[in-house]
């Protein structure tokens, strides 16, 4: 039996629901006009969350220093992000997926995957995604789009054809004339460096990719990434829709030294270390986590640990090593030679989460593009 994917994705989602909530108190559709969701409207250092359509055609960004945006747009309409409001449009739109079927991913706040195989025939799918479009619109006041195919990654990558507000197909059939005619850097998890290398192997289309040598790929990503690679290219994606994941309670990685440590910046340089690779390992499995621990071993072998909440889940290394450095602060004299220092974490959710800070520290952006090229690296090992 073919299987039938859904992929839905709300329509610039922190746009929509501020607009939403905004018009419930009397304003006009900033939708309609050029404006940008962000942190403090006041502070110019402010990076977008998100922009309007309007915005976007003035050359407005999203991840761009507001102060940048107003240079090209001094009359653009700033909103300041609301967490908990975006939160409860989530769930809102969550829970009408899951009406249409049990077997629901949350892929990110605002998407999902539904497998709606045993729901529909092949035939209706298109009818019966136009009914759950609609209703999302007429019941929670904003749009989405719906990619339907015969797995996750066509079905997401159906979702990115034409907006706002539409349905699109991608059966395997499709892929020769739908597909592989976009560039490269369309196909889902190709990146910036790897478009690069593409590139300059002459490699401009998603046609091309798939037409690529399987050796050829490996020798420039490695195996586990050029398989991925080629697969992908050529459509083939086997992956479930995940309703659960098998939970793990904590992630935890350490560093046990050659010789005792006493140099806070070979100490340091261990703690970034771990926090890599757990912050990797839990971006890996779709985790973020509400609670960092540290532990250090003594050179007698006695044990000192300690733990911190955070305000918001996260999944970002720098916000999990600087928690990390002060509770090592907390737990080292910075003299006292060490043999070992680790780092876990815990109180694991799967729920999106939008780290406030993003609308409150500019670095922010920069932070989780450094984390998503440490895991492109990751992926090629």
């Amino acid at each position: 039996m073919q299987r039938i994917i859904f992929h839905i994705d709300v329509n610039s989602a922190f746009l929509s629901w501020t607009a939403v909530k905004l018009m419930s108190e009397g304003w006009n559709d900033i939708r309609l006009v050029p404006s940008v969701v962000s942190g403090d409207p006041k502070d110019r250092r402010s990076i977008i969350t998100a922009a309007s359509i309007p915005a976007k055609k003035l050359r407005v960004k999203v991840a761009q220093p507001l102060s940048m945006a107003l240079r090209t747009c001094p009359s653009l309409v700033i909103v300041r992000g609301d967490w908990e409001w975006y939160k409860l449009c989530s769930d809102r739109f969550i829970a009408i997926c899951r009406s249409y079927s049990p077997v629901l991913q949350q892929f990110s706040i605002d998407e999902c995957f539904i497998d709606m195989s045993f729901c529909c025939k092949a035939e209706d799918a298109v009818s019966v995604a136009l009914k759950l479009k609609d209703e999302i619109k007429t019941r929670l006041g904003f749009t989405v789009n719906i990619g339907i195919g015969p797995n996750k990654l066509l079905a997401k990558m159906a979702s990115d054809f034409e907006k706002p507000d539409k349905v699109h197909t991608l059966w395997q059939h499709e892929i020769q004339e739908k597909m592989w005619p976009l560039e490269v850097r369309s196909l889902l998890w190709v990146g910036r460096k790897t478009e690069e290398r593409l590139l300059a192997h002459g490699i401009k289309t998603i046609g091309e990719l798939a037409g690529m040598e399987l050796a050829q790929l490996i020798n420039l990503f490695g195996r586990k990434f050029g398989q991925q690679l080629h697969d992908n290219a050529n459509g083939l994606d086997d992956s479930e829709v995940e309703t659960e994941i098998a939970e793990a309670k904590s992630y935890s990685a350490e560093r046990t030294f050659p010789k005792d440590y006493t140099n806070p910046k070979d100490i340091d340089r261990a703690l970034f270390k771990v926090a890599c690779i757990v912050a990797h390992r839990i971006r890996r499995d779709n985790f973020r986590a509400h609670t960092v621990s540290v532990f250090i071993k003594h050179k007698d072998f006695s044990v000192a640990q300690k733990q911190m909440s955070l305000a918001q889940p996260t999944d970002i290394t720098a916000v999990i090593l600087n928690a990390a450095r002060v509770m090592l602060g907390e737990l080292w004299d910075g003299v006292t030679p060490l043999r070992q220092v680790g780092l876990g974490v815990s109180k694991l959710t799967h729920e999106p989460a939008l780290q406030m800070s993003l609308f409150e520290e500019p670095k922010m952006e920069y932070y989780r593009k450094w984390d998503r090229q440490y895991d492109e690296q990751q992926e090629k090992l």
